[in-house]
């Protein structure tokens, strides 16, 4: 029994640190990057995805609430306080009730993360336009949606293998130290 209570206590130590390390990427590397459009991928709604997918509903809203809460108030913030923390406490929530599906089908996960980056951007600019902020009026976010969409679709790969490494949400496959990821190919050594 207490190996279980350690367990769950290493699997939110982990959720934590995994969050706060897209914080800090996306903060201080991601906000930097010269894209074309004026929009960047947003790694940490990709983070709350991938950790809501392959760990349920809860795990999913708590790490969305904390990472929107974090995403809040680290500068530059510059919109109401609370805006992340809703959409990603409710994208966090919507992911993590399709992750009993991630073992069935091998793009699944790839779907999955495309539909939660629309539908986190497709939020936080109806937030924004519900609080009047003046960057979400529907000119600009339909010009601006895809390109978000499709940067988050990019980086979406890596942050997920990034999660499932950090977060430990592995199998072993053989002895030889192959990895298996639900829905995705074998990562690792192949037995020889």
């Amino acid at each position: 029994m207490l190996n279980a209570v350690e367990e769950a206590q290493g699997g939110k130590l982990r959720a934590f640190l995994v969050v706060l390390a897209a914080i800090v990427v996306q903060v201080a590397v991601a906000n930097r990057l010269p894209l074309p459009g004026n929009v960047t991928p947003d790694l940490v709604l990709l983070t709350v995805v991938a950790l809501a997918l392959f760990n349920g509903e809860m795990v999913g809203m708590v790490a969305g609430f904390c990472a929107g809460l974090a995403t809040d108030i680290v500068p530059p913030a510059d919109h109401a306080l609370g805006m992340y923390a809703l959409v990603y406490t409710l994208v966090g929530y919507a992911c993590g009730l399709v992750s009993d599906e991630m073992e069935r089908s091998q793009s699944l996960p790839f779907v999955a993360v495309a539909i939660g980056a629309l539908l986190g951007n497709l939020a936080y600019a109806i937030v924004g336009m519900m609080l009047g902020d003046p960057r979400a009026a529907w000119s600009v976010v339909s010009r601006m949606l895809p390109l978000m969409v499709l940067y988050d679709l990019l980086a979406s790969p890596f942050v997920v293998w990034a999660v499932l490494r950090l977060s430990r949400r592995t199998e072993r496959t053989n002895t030889r130290g192959g990895l298996s990821v639900p829905g995705y190919a074998s990562l690792g050594r192949q037995n020889r």
